[in-house]
């Protein structure tokens, strides 16, 4: 997994942030806006912390390696991406996409041009996630997680596999609900593809949907601070109550963060890297600051 960190001068914050990049894409999506302003990452390292960007397994700067990763899964389409990131049926709401919404689109374009195919077995790509994440944290301590999209799932099992070292889970926009079947898999286990470790001891993941409130709760989650972040032109924002439940009942101290509340308004499932993104990063930073007082 690579593994890029900035920091600045005097770190003036008690832990580092890692930031997980989603779906097909890759870490510079923390780097930059599509409108080439600063991105998330540079905020997150004005407001002093230490932040490590990641580009997982097979994915953007972390070469794609069968032996080591499986077979290659299909192309992300350029459809999947109009629809996740600038869905015509959200066109009036979504104002902080001031670019082009359709195949020709410089800037829809740049994004796609970015995204590589996953690993065709969606649970062993999330298990490996985990795994380089967990060794991460090994080596720089406990840090809060920030994840995007499909890198939810990273944050839920690296948690499960090293509660002491994470501190906080800061979901931007993470698959959802819990028990969804998308084009590339399925959460099988409530919000992961990959097993993860409840109360009950599963012998089949069909067993989980069926199972009673205590057999859900996942031990490592007790009282972990995880918060859900959606824009209030997404479609991901229909489904975060639902998500947010599953992690209380797991045990978690969860919360739903509501950009609208806010008073900001129009971002879509790609807000980290929208016009304003200076914006929509302040609501994470004040969530995490809470962490350390």
């Amino acid at each position: 997994m690579y593994v890029e960190w900035e920091a600045p001068e005097v770190v003036t914050r008690p832990f580092p942030l890692v930031l997980v990049h989603g779906g097909g894409g890759q870490g510079s999506e923390w780097l930059t806006t599509v409108d080439e302003k600063p991105g998330w990452a540079a905020h997150f390292v004005a407001a002093g912390f230490a932040t490590y960007v990641v580009d997982r397994p097979g994915l953007g700067r972390s070469p794609y390696h069968p032996d080591l990763i499986g077979p290659m899964g299909s192309v992300f389409p350029y459809e999947a991406a109009v629809g996740l990131f600038a869905p015509p049926d959200r066109t009036a709401e979504q104002t902080q996409w001031p670019f082009g919404r359709g195949s020709g689109s410089p800037e829809l374009d740049h994004l796609v041009a970015g995204f590589g195919p996953l690993p065709a077995d969606l649970a062993a790509s999330q298990q490996l996630d985990a795994a380089r994440l967990v060794s991460l944290l090994h080596r720089i301590g406990p840090s809060v997680l920030v994840t995007h999209s499909a890198g939810g799932p990273a944050g839920w099992l690296v948690t499960d596999r090293t509660p002491a070292n994470v501190v906080g889970v800061a979901a931007i926009e993470p698959m959802g609900p819990p028990f969804a079947t998308f084009p590339i898999g399925s959460l099988e286990w409530g919000l992961t593809t990959a097993p993860i470790t409840f109360a009950r001891q599963f012998e089949r993941a069909d067993e989980v949907r069926d199972a009673q409130p205590a057999d859900l709760r996942i031990p490592s989650f007790a009282d972990k601070p995880m918060a859900v972040f959606t824009g209030s032109a997404s479609p991901f924002r229909d489904w975060a109550p639902a998500t947010v439940d599953f992690l209380s009942t797991a045990g978690a101290k969860a919360t739903w963060v509501d950009l609208q509340k806010w008073g900001i308004a129009g971002n879509g499932h790609g807000l980290i890297f929208e016009k304003n993104a200076h914006e929509t990063v302040q609501p994470i930073i004040e969530w995490i600051t809470k962490l350390g007082s």
